[in-house]
Formats: C-alpha cells, structure tokens, sequence
C-alpha cells in the first residue's frame, strides 16, 4: 500500500486529490496539512511513502517544508513531490535544491498524477527530459576539466550505463526496456550507484554524470570514461 500525505492549504484541491487516490485499491491518503510546518510534523509521525507538496502554504512554505523533511536522516525514506501551478522554472529548482525528487503540475491529468505517485514509491524520479535539461543549465559547470567525484572508481560497467541514462532524463521503467532487464533490477543498480556516490537522489545522480563528464549534452553514451 503507497501511503500519501497531502499538503495544500486550499481544501478543495486536498479534497479532489483524496478522492482520487483512495479510488485506487494501491494508494491510500494518510493525512492532510494546511501548512507547511504540520507537513513536517505528520510527515515525521505518519511516515508516508510519498508527499504531494504544495509550494505557496502560509507560515512555512512547501520549499522550506520540503527542505525539514528531506534533511532528517529519520524520514530519508520519504519522498516529496513539488506541486505547482504552472512549470515554474524557480519552483522547480528551489524544490529540487530543498530535496524533492520531482514535480507536478497541478493541471495534471489524473491518470498522469496516479502514475506518478507510483513511479515515486517505487523509487524513481519525475524528472522530464525538458526540466532535465533546465536542470543541467542550471547546475552544471560545462567548463575546466572533468570534476573527480569519489566512487565513480568503482561503479561498475553496467552501473555506468545505467547513471547515463538516468542523467538522460530516463525512468526506472524506460531504462530497463534500454537494458533489456526488470525494473527491479534497474532499481537496485541506482540504488547501489546513490550508495557508492554518497547521492541521496537522482538530480545529484544527473550532476555527477554530467560534471564529470561521463556525459556531455548530445551524447548519448558514456562509454570510455
């Protein structure tokens, strides 16, 4: 059972969005937050799987919010999701910054937001390859030398193909039909990757693939790194 915790200070949304979830015989909405700072306490007392996080919340904001949780090592398995009017390039990175593993638009159709919610329990990332490559403008130095970041030694070969596609923007699922395996064993090589990068997400993940120079913007591989 995916256990959610919503957070949004308009009760109309959390309604609406209660009311989808818990029509899925997979997802069940544990609680709901007006502000940011109950966010933090039900997220630390209910320990959802995944928080749907609303950005503009009075008192403490969805980003500072996103920041407490994802900075507990107690909740590190609590995975935050930036809700968000519209793709707001601000939004977007300070919520990345703050921890969160990706963002959705709240005009989002609701079999999208479902899927979502799943992709994000199972362990993936909602990055697009669009705010992928924001991403990479944003927080990739493209000049000097390749940076040297510890552990990257002893990634394995395949551990190397599949931190390449992650940084291509990929999910779990499209990596293992790249691969040709299950997504439970893509799942395990990220997690293995994140372990032996000390990364605690995939946006880190797409940093060190791209400072490092394992990838470079239009190559599709990192082979010979």
């Amino acid at each position: 059972m995916i256990r959610v915790l919503l957070a949004d200070d308009q009760p109309l949304v959390r309604m609406g969005l209660r009311v989808l979830l818990d029509s899925e015989d997979d997802i069940e909405v544990v609680g709901e937050a007006s502000r940011g700072e109950q966010a933090v306490e039900m997220a630390a007392s209910l320990r959802p799987h995944v928080v749907l996080m609303d950005v503009r919340m009075p008192g403490v904001d969805g980003i500072e919010a996103t920041r407490r949780i994802a900075g507990n090592p107690r909740l590190h398995h609590v995975r935050v999701v930036i809700l968000t009017t519209f793709e707001n390039d601000e939004y977007i990175f300070k919520g990345l910054r703050a921890g969160a593993v990706g963002f959705l638009v709240k005009d989002i159709e609701p079999t999208g937001l479902l899927e979502a919610v799943r992709v994000v329990a199972a362990g993936d990332g909602l990055l697009s390859p669009t705010v992928t490559r924001r991403l990479i403008e944003e927080y990739v130095d493209h000049s000097g030398d390749p940076v040297h970041f510890p552990g990257m030694e002893h990634l394995t070969e395949r551990e190397r193909e599949v931190l390449v596609l992650v940084a291509r923007g990929l999910s779990n699922n499209e990596i293992a039909g790249s691969l040709y395996c299950s997504p439970a064993t893509v799942k395990t090589h990220v997690s293995r990757i994140m372990t032996k990068l000390a990364a605690r997400d995939r946006v880190r993940l797409v940093i060190v693939a791209y400072e490092s120079k394992l990838v470079l913007p239009g190559r599709q591989t990192g082979r010979g790194r």
